[in-house]
């Protein structure tokens, strides 16, 4: 019975509509479908806004007398067509930023964290505090003092066998690379966190606190460097 009512529904399916009048409207007694051949470039990925700007200035590809570059979020920038007759625009660049990875709010092992911080965020007098606390604590001594979940002490080592207690910095204010290496990096607050591992080891976590404010900072950084560089080119509107 299906194989029938399939190939009835195919027979019906190649008979032409038929146009009716009733009050006026005009009704079709079939779906109709428009046909357009409107087609559209397939996207290309990039990584870095130089990239987009060699792209745009070389003029390599046509395209329509409005263009919108859209900066999505800190990492991510979009290149769009104005609409077309079918209110369709052609998206036609996506830069996804490069960025070192980092998980906030993870605890990392005193060698990696000391790691990360050199290489994941850029030098400033908290990141060099951080360094020089975190790189002469001394094993085992986080979790003998009291700890409100504000304030930690730690010992720290201040010479070849002198040993000093000292409160935990906290916040701190740094500025990891977050969004595209063109611009500046936002410096926001952190929470600076110590704990032990099973073996009395150091580990160390930062966690944000700036809820997120940064990605507004990053957001406009990308916009006016954008603006900046296709001052020339009226014809580029850049939003975020």
């Amino acid at each position: 019975m299906n194989g029938i009512k399939e190939a009835l529904e195919y027979i019906v399916g190649l008979r032409k509509p038929e146009i009716v009048e009733i009050n006026g409207e005009r009704y079709s007694d079939k779906e109709l479908r428009r046909i357009c051949h409107n087609p559209k470039a397939k996207v290309i990925g990039m990584t870095t806004l130089t990239s987009l700007v060699d792209y745009i200035k070389a003029n390599v590809d046509c395209m329509d007398d409005k263009m919108i570059i859209h900066v999505q979020s800190p990492t991510k920038v979009a290149l769009y067509s104005n609409l077309d007759l079918d209110r369709v625009r052609e998206y036609l660049v996506e830069v996804d930023a490069s960025v070192p990875e980092f998980l906030y709010g993870r605890y990392y092992d005193h060698e990696s964290f000391l790691i990360a911080l050199q290489s994941k965020f850029i030098n400033n007098s908290d990141r060099e505090l951080l360094l020089k606390f975190a790189g002469t604590v001394e094993d085992k001594s986080v979790a003998t003092y009291g700890d409100d979940g504000v304030t930690q002490k730690a010992t720290i080592k201040t010479g070849v066998a002198s040993k000093t207690d000292a409160i935990v910095p906290n916040p701190v204010k740094l500025r990891p690379y977050r969004t595209f290496i063109e611009v500046e990096q936002p410096e926001s607050a952190f929470v600076f966190r110590m704990s032990q591992d099973g073996s009395g080891g150091v580990k160390c976590a930062i966690f944000e606190s700036d809820g997120g404010a940064w990605k507004n900072t990053a957001m406009k950084n990308v916009k006016e460097y954008l603006q900046s560089e296709l001052a020339d080119m009226p014809q580029f509107t850049v939003i975020s």
